[in-house]
């Protein structure tokens, strides 16, 4: 983990999260439907493993649904809203720097008939509230805004836009699988109706994940099948990946978030010092104020970003120019892009370095060094 400063786009398991797998896939076989004494003591550990989850967001045990991570749960509160309240209407609303995983389910939904509005951010990568206010309309049904972004890091107004949509009957989801477990997040006393998460973005394993759903919002089954999680979501669950991922929330306190939090900063200072002592040009792509200290998305002008991770790559260091769920595409970032206009050079110029648990102050300073030389020497 020395040289892996790309933990946005997925992190490694801690041991305890291993053990707990471990534990559960050599005692714990039985099918959690079963009603043998074998299915009792997996549904037992199933319902253990979801009081913990909701205990983290403070919200009933049977708001939580299981899912196989974050592309299922915002497909799952999307296309289930769209379809069962159309209607009432016809009209999304969600924003132009979403996850593939909202935006491409926009993009399906619209050829289905319905129409979707894609709220433009500033060159900071903010929302502004007031946008949202002007494209709601009475027969707007779902509003899906990420938590936090996952190219910049940056926090968007979620509370602001939750009080906004208090006196309408539109439903609000949001993508929290960047945010959750590196803020505290109330859906609650937020007024959210539906939240993503995804296990493998807080050291959890991939491929599971929950669907956080309000009592007062109805949503049916994307899935079909048994009736497993209430009949919600039909297939037998991935019992050691769920209690796996409890685990890692297990060990997400409050005063560990902040902690972390503080380490983080600490890092992306490293970084940016080493920048600036040795006169090197770069920017801070996002909100500088508001958002996650592990994510740091920086622009060099005039040195080509895929070049930069090539060569930090044969160094055995790994960033990232955007999303992982966009590897392999030449394409240019669209969060960049809605950032800065299409043909921002920007776009091709920017990475985004992204800390987390591994990661020491040593090995911040020395892939910082190492950045330092490389942007130097292309500059």
């Amino acid at each position: 983990m020395k040289g892996y400063f790309d933990h946005a786009a997925t992190t490694p398991l801690r041991p305890e999260v291993i053990a707990e797998m471990q534990r559960i896939l050599t005692e714990v076989y039985g099918n959690p439907s079963s009603i043998h004494g074998y299915g009792r003591q997996a549904a037992m550990e199933l319902e253990l493993a979801r009081d913990t989850i909701a205990s983290s967001l403070g919200v009933k045990a049977h708001e939580i649904v299981f899912t196989s991570g974050g592309t299922e749960s915002d497909n799952t509160a999307i296309i289930g809203v769209a379809e069962s309240r159309q209607e009432q209407g016809r009209h999304l609303i969600t924003t132009t720097i979403e996850h593939p995983a909202v935006l491409e389910t926009m993009h399906y939904l619209e050829t289905q008939g319905f129409e979707v509005t894609y709220l433009p951010v500033d060159e900071k990568g903010q929302l502004h509230v007031t946008d949202l206010e002007a494209a709601l309309r009475p027969d707007t049904t779902l509003v899906s805004i990420m938590y936090a972004n996952n190219e910049t890091g940056n926090l968007l107004p979620i509370a602001e836009i939750a009080e906004v949509l208090q006196d309408h009957p539109a439903i609000f989801h949001t993508d929290a699988v960047q945010a959750y477990g590196k803020v505290m997040i109330r859906p609650k006393e937020l007024g959210i109706d539906l939240l993503s998460t995804s296990a493998h973005k807080f050291n959890g394993p991939k491929g599971v994940g929950f669907l956080y759903k309000s009592d007062q919002t109805p949503l049916p089954a994307y899935l079909h099948g048994g009736e497993q999680e209430e009949k919600r979501r039909a297939g037998t669950e991935n019992l050691a990946s769920i209690c796996g991922m409890a685990k890692a929330i297990s060990l997400l306190t409050p005063e560990q978030q902040e902690r972390e939090r503080e380490k983080y900063r600490s890092f992306g200072k490293i970084v940016t010092d080493h920048l600036a002592e040795a006169g090197v040009k770069w920017q801070l792509n996002g909100d500088s104020q508001q958002k996650l200290p592990q994510v740091l998305n920086l622009r060099f002008p005039g040195v080509t970003n895929d070049l930069l991770l090539l060569k930090l790559d044969l160094k055995g260091l790994a960033i990232s120019t955007g999303s992982a769920c966009t590897a392999g595409n030449i394409e240019p970032s669209h969060v960049l892009e809605a950032m800065y206009g299409h043909k921002s050079p920007a776009t091709k110029e920017s990475i985004r370095i992204s800390f987390g648990y591994g990661n020491t102050t040593e090995d911040v300073t020395l892939f910082a060094k190492e950045l330092t030389e490389l942007v130097k020497s292309a500059q």
